[in-house]
């Protein structure tokens, strides 16, 4: 048996590896996380990586950073799950505010900052499309996902948002029929603990008590750990998610503005590693400076690993729960609407000014969804294409 620090070194330099070379989002991190820690490694067989891989698809948070923080954790307990996070997050999350410091500095030429803002339409389009045909295959969850869009669009602020997501959770099992899992054998079976209960308890109190601290305060690094930490608490389908919620609580705050957002969050696409990095590049500005950088990182990150460590004991009960499911259900249902409303405004309304860059988009769209080419390439080339056509 590999001592403690031997496992510790072992889980950073498999997950800084991945952190350096793991592109095209989510669905591919926990095809590679699969490929190394199941079939290469073998720290756990296929039954047991389906069965975290469907918890962390149900919390709310980035679900591949969810799996690799889980996959820390019950390989070296706590200090794997940080080790993880770290190796997984921070080469992207450094890059992030490298791009905040030099967007918010001398700013790109017009045409590449456009051509980032047109690849950050395309990649939303095509989100809210593909997350539409999975999580909205009915009546009820696409006049959820629709309501929730134009509420959000007349009304744009962070607790009409919240507002949304709280009702999808109330109406999902009232409206939505959702098929019960079987009660199949838990893989996952952890037993209930202090420490599982205190995660659980820490995070429902921080999700209450930060607004009023903040608010009681008018402390800014308080306003910001509010504002990351309610986005990540509440990240219903993860990734691209992000982009509405963080949208309200950073431009609907003037911490930054709407161009530099766009700009960041097409350059994320970029890049290898969690799009939840972003936070590290909105907390430069709204820091300002690294340190907020890393203050946003850790703020929207901690409600998901709460959420993780004290969610896995009660595993079995959620998964077989109708009611459980439904209320996630309408969760998400209200997701993609919030994501359609931030695909109009801020996205198409900031990048689509005259007919070229509608027209670049459109391409860019279809090359994602018909020709399959990887995110990054499609923001380079954007980017390029930007430099020559929109400057």
């Amino acid at each position: 048996m590999p001592s403690r620090r031997h496992r510790l070194a072992e889980i950073f330099a498999a997950f800084l590896r991945l952190g350096l070379t793991s592109f095209g989002g989510p669905v591919a991190h926990l095809g590679f996380f699969r490929s190394e820690f199941v079939e290469r490694r073998r720290w756990l067989g296929d039954a047991a990586y389906a069965d975290l891989v469907a918890l962390c698809q149900l919390l709310p948070g980035p679900a591949s950073s969810q799996v690799g923080f889980a996959l820390g954790y019950l390989r070296a307990g706590l200090p794997g799950a940080l080790a993880a996070w770290a190796a997984f997050t921070l080469p992207s999350a450094g890059i992030m505010i490298a791009c905040a410091y030099g967007f918010g500095g001398a700013h790109l030429a017009a045409g590449w900052l456009h051509g980032l803002k047109v690849a950050a339409v395309a990649v939303v389009a095509q989100a809210v499309w593909q997350m539409a045909r999975q999580l909205c295959p009915d009546a009820p969850r696409g006049a959820l996902a629709l309501g929730a869009a134009a509420l959000a669009l007349i009304v744009p602020t962070p607790w009409m948002q919240l507002g949304l997501i709280a009702l999808g959770l109330l109406l999902g099992p009232r409206v939505i029929r959702v098929t019960p899992a079987a009660p199949e054998e838990n893989h996952l079976a952890f037993r209930r603990s202090v420490f599982s209960a205190t995660c659980l308890g820490l995070f429902f109190a921080l999700l209450a008590g930060l607004p009023l601290l903040a608010l009681a305060t008018s402390n800014h690094w308080l306003a910001m750990a509010d504002g990351f930490y309610r986005t990540g608490a509440l990240a219903f389908g993860g990734g691209h998610v992000v982009l509405p919620l963080l949208q309200a609580e950073t431009v609907g705050h003037g911490w930054i503005s709407r161009e530099d957002f766009l700009a960041g969050y097409g350059a994320a696409q970029a890049l290898p590693g969690p799009l939840f990095s972003f936070a590290a590049y909105l907390g430069v500005f709204a820091g300002p400076g690294w340190t907020g950088g890393l203050w946003c990182l850790a703020a929207i990150y901690l409600p998901t690993f709460l959420l993780v460590v004290g969610a896995l004991p009660h595993w079995q009960a959620l998964r077989t729960r109708p009611g459980a499911r439904g209320a996630l259900a309408g969760a998400n249902a209200i997701v993609v609407g919030l994501l359609l409303a931030a695909l109009i405004n801020p996205a198409a309304t900031s990048a689509l000014t005259a007919w070229p860059a509608a027209a670049l988009a459109l391409t860019a769209w279809a090359a994602l969804q018909f020709l399959k080419i990887p995110p990054w390439l499609l923001v380079l080339a954007c980017a390029l294409a930007g430099r020559i056509i929109l400057s």
